[in-house]
């Protein structure tokens, strides 16, 4: 085997491996039962009235 041919059978390789990944991963996220467990992490990702003591809200005595 040349290093052509063992490199265009890597990135082959790679190219169908990462393009699986990414379909699973679609799959997951868009999954019916997956949804309230989402928007929950969202909601909660999002939702900056809890965290009082974050960087951004320090008080300056």
């Amino acid at each position: 085997m040349t290093y052509e041919t063992v490199a265009a059978v890597s990135q082959t390789v790679s190219l169908l491996l990462f393009i699986a990944i990414f379909l699973i991963v679609l799959g997951y996220v868009f999954w019916p039962s997956n949804r309230k467990r989402l928007e929950h992490a969202q909601r909660q990702a999002l939702d900056l009235d809890k965290s009082s003591a974050g960087p951004g809200n320090r008080s300056v005595d």
